[in-house]
């Protein structure tokens, strides 16, 4: 098939929407699809199947994407008509400017038109300091559908956690759940732990240096923790609050944080080096940094947030703790780092569930999806002319 993808936002992989894209499109190339991706990173010029647009100048705002790490693109009309006018069906990454675009002209012309799901409302909204607001995440939701959604064939819900949060609001949709799926290079493997970290415990998080992440949480708790002076924690990502964490980390007293970003080889490495994986976000879709930790056999703690979708990766109890508790998350850290072989028994618990993550069959799904909206497509064509 000719796959358009359009991506708003692509990028850097340094964050659950990016990986999932570049996931797809590597995975629909390997089983031998034309595929066209629309984005604005300059970096993708010349290259062969990347169609690129201009970035968005976004005036007073520019400074603090760029410390986010993301360039949002500028509608340019002859590029993504280029990538889509004879594709056999066009996927969406988000609701912004593109992804509108390409849902009319899909539209207009009769393209099949499939979108993932992967901004929650509250993404948006704690740039605001609104996220608590309920009516404004509503109405957030509601301009998504009004935007995209309201034309798309099938809706891909990386958890039905989020396939029930959009549902609520704008109603039933026609969807597919699928996991975003865990790469395969994502293993238990035996690494030598770096100097560095010799000699103390490596508590380990994932995730973009942003609110809704609430590393403080996971700093606050370490402070309280009996091995506060034996913890060293890692915090694997980038964003605009690095600076903040790392000084809220010192005021605390703790050891220094080891915070940057790790490509991929790098982090599978760092997470196999990890004793515990700790999970604080308040805000999270499926949070694929939960999963590669989870794939690697590290026993995660997972915030117990109503607004997460993660804490359904929890096995037991213990593996929760009470969101924006410290104390509880210490008390739970502590239990972990002193029953080693409690650890290990769950750690090849957590071996075995991670294996419905499977990257090849979730994007095996992916892309029966994508087969499915053309059928329906033509379906309904067929249906019309008779």
């Amino acid at each position: 098939m000719k796959i358009a993808i359009v991506c708003d936002v692509l990028g850097e992989e340094n964050n659950g929407t990016t990986i999932a894209a570049m996931n797809l499109i590597r995975s629909l190339k390997a089983k031998g699809h034309d595929v066209r991706v629309v984005c604005p990173d300059e970096d993708k010029a010349g290259t062969p199947g990347y169609y690129v647009v201009p970035k968005l100048n976004a005036g007073p705002f520019n400074r603090y994407l760029e410390k986010n790490g993301v360039t949002v693109a500028r509608l340019e009309h002859e590029k993504l008509e280029a990538a889509m006018k004879d594709a056999d069906v066009v996927h969406v990454l988000l609701p912004f400017v593109l992804g509108k675009a390409a849902a009319h002209y899909a539209v207009e012309h009769g393209i099949p038109l499939t979108a993932s799901f992967h901004c929650q409302a509250e993404n948006i909204t704690s740039h605001a300091f609104m996220k608590n607001f309920t009516p404004l995440n509503h109405e957030t939701y509601r301009i998504f559908y009004k935007r995209l959604y309201q034309y798309v064939d099938i809706i891909h819900y990386p958890t039905q956690f989020i396939c029930n949060t959009f549902e609520e609001v704008v109603g039933p949709t026609e969807h597919r759940v699928i996991s975003n799926g865990v790469n395969k290079a994502f293993r238990k493997k035996a690494v030598s732990r770096p100097p560095e970290f010799a000699g103390n415990y490596t508590v380990l998080f994932t995730g973009r240096y942003s609110p809704e992440k609430s590393h403080g949480v996971l700093i606050e708790a370490v402070s309280r923790s009996k091995h506060r002076d034996e913890i060293q924690l890692v915090l694997a990502g980038s964003g605009p609050k690095r600076e903040e964490i790392y000084e809220q980390a010192l005021k605390k007293g703790l050891l220094p944080p080891v915070m940057r970003f790790y490509g991929r080889d790098e982090l599978i490495d760092v997470i196999n080096s990890a004793d515990l994986y700790v999970h604080p976000a308040e805000i999270e879709i499926e949070a694929i940094s939960c999963l590669e930790a989870i794939a690697c056999g590290v026993v995660p703690l997972i915030a117990d947030s109503p607004r997460s979708a993660t804490r359904f990766f929890a096995l037991t109890e213990s593996n929760l703790f009470h969101f924006n508790d410290p104390d509880d998350l210490a008390a739970k850290m502590d239990w972990w780092l002193e029953h080693p072989e409690a650890r290990a028994k769950c750690s090849a618990d957590y071996l075995d569930y991670s294996r419905r993550f499977d990257f090849d069959v979730c994007m095996d799904e992916m892309e029966q999806m994508l087969f499915d909206a053309v059928k329906m497509k033509r379906g309904a064509a067929e249906g019309m002319s008779e």
